[in-house]
């Protein structure tokens, strides 16, 4: 194939104009609504899921950070939707993006960040200098403990971009190879098939752990902040 292997992760423009954001805004619309009194099995379903997400996530939170339960549902939501819209044939998937998941997990840390120093100053300070330190090792004790924070919108970004990426990845080099193989040997042609399908659902798995694994780090950072 003469496909740029990363040609998928490119932004796709239209007419010129960037295609990202009518593509970000794209996975809310696939969410089912019900007007009617009593909900049919997949909207039943849909709250079932919605509700043992949230009760997981919430459960260690006090009245503070229970504010915050439907913006962490709304972003599970998001990402889990966009991360499996991105395995569609020739598809784009914003969270291949480092930039875009910076958008998300800058402002999600700042603002817990933010309402820790205001809630609880002490606490917060107290983290950057754990009880019963040597004298000496205050300050590189402190230059540490501020780093590791700063760092945890970062590696939030860059965890979810490396997992998506590298599956991604994968599965182009295996389609790849199976389109090659298939002229020239129909068992081996089988065998990688067979390798594709299972790394499809595992990218399925990993595209919905991802969304729940960034979620649930973004309500540990605000657990420890309220």
């Amino acid at each position: 194939m003469n496909e740029n292997l990363f040609a998928s992760f490119i932004a796709p423009t239209i007419l010129g104009l960037p295609a990202a954001v009518l593509i970000i805004l794209f996975p809310p619309l696939l969410i089912p609504t019900s007007k009617y009194l009593i909900n049919n099995r997949l909207i039943t379903t849909q709250q079932w899921l919605i509700k043992l997400t949230s009760k997981q996530m919430m459960a260690m939170h006090n009245t503070k950070g229970r504010t915050w339960s439907l913006m962490l549902v709304s972003l599970i939501i998001f990402i889990a939707t966009t991360n499996l819209l991105g395995l569609l044939p020739h598809s784009f998937t914003p969270t291949t993006q480092l930039s875009m998941n910076l958008a998300m997990a800058i402002p999600l840390w700042a603002g817990a960040v933010i309402m820790g120093f205001r809630s609880k100053i002490k606490n917060a300070l107290a983290h950057f200098l754990p009880q019963g330190t040597p004298t000496p090792l205050i300050p590189m004790l402190i230059i540490i403990e501020t780093i590791s924070l700063l760092i945890q919108p970062m590696a939030l970004a860059v965890r979810l971009t490396a997992n998506i990426t590298a599956g991604h990845l994968l599965m182009h080099l295996i389609g790849s190879a199976t389109l090659a193989m298939s002229t020239i040997n129909l068992p081996s042609t089988l065998i990688i098939f067979t390798i594709l399908i299972l790394l499809t659902i595992l990218e399925i798995a990993v595209a919905l752990i991802q969304a729940y694994v960034f979620t649930l780090l973004v309500s540990l950072y605000l657990h420890d902040n309220t």
